[in-house]
């Protein structure tokens, strides 16, 4: 993966927070206080990099909380704007 862009720090800053959920499947969607993020490509590239996951197993279709990897605080570290 590239830099980060802004919105993808957006992202990351809001699962670190505790504000994401992700629904289970092949390639998650994340959902931000309840409402599917805009950019859904960039979740996936997130995720498709190790940057965030499921904080536990769902079945697919289950909604569940959404949490950083190590390497996606290490990221957010990096870029200044850790939460």
């Amino acid at each position: 993966m590239t830099a980060l862009s802004h919105r993808d720090r957006a992202i990351l800053r809001a699962v670190a927070a505790g504000r994401g959920t992700l629904r289970c499947g092949y390639v998650p969607d994340l959902y931000v206080d309840g409402v599917a993020c805009c950019d859904q490509h960039a979740v996936h590239s997130l995720a498709r990099a190790g940057l965030l996951c499921a904080a536990r197993e769902g079945v697919p279709g289950a909604v569940v909380p959404a949490a950083l990897t190590e390497l996606g605080n290490v990221a957010l570290d990096a870029s200044g704007e850790a939460a």
